[in-house]
């Protein structure tokens, strides 16, 4: 079961968005969908021929706000995607939040790595194969 459909993240810049949302989620395959003034679209909606499909929308707002406890993760389909996605992040002025490498205490094979985007919206790519 895929629980979650769609999400929305909200940045007070978009164009730094942009640059590190493009880099991230193009270095784990997303395809862009949508750049526009407000808004920015990663993934594929959801279709009757197609339920599991997810996407992601970025969009700008003047009210965003960051809370630590808060993040996002996107599923990587192997461990050099997790590597490529911290990698391209940190080039586009994401902060590290955590390398990528197995953390154990999740399972065995949970790999992953933590970034927070400009606005310090916190996001991690994980990969659960071994």
């Amino acid at each position: 079961m895929f629980l979650l459909d769609h999400v929305s993240i909200s940045v007070t810049d978009l164009g730094r968005a942009r640059v590190f949302y493009d880099a991230i989620m193009g270095a784990l395959g997303a395809v862009k969908v949508y750049d526009r003034q407000d808004a920015l679209g990663y993934g594929a909606r959801a279709r009757a021929d197609d339920p599991l499909a997810t996407y992601l929308a970025v969009y700008a707002s003047t009210e965003a706000t960051a809370d630590r406890r808060r993040h996002w993760c996107f599923k990587a389909s192997s461990r050099e995607g997790v590597d490529r996605f911290h990698a391209a992040g940190l080039a586009a002025g994401g902060e590290d939040g955590g390398a990528p490498g197995v953390r154990s205490s999740y399972h065995p094979s949970y790999y992953a790595a933590f970034l927070s985007d400009p606005d310090g919206n916190r996001v991690e790519a994980v990969h659960h194969g071994g």
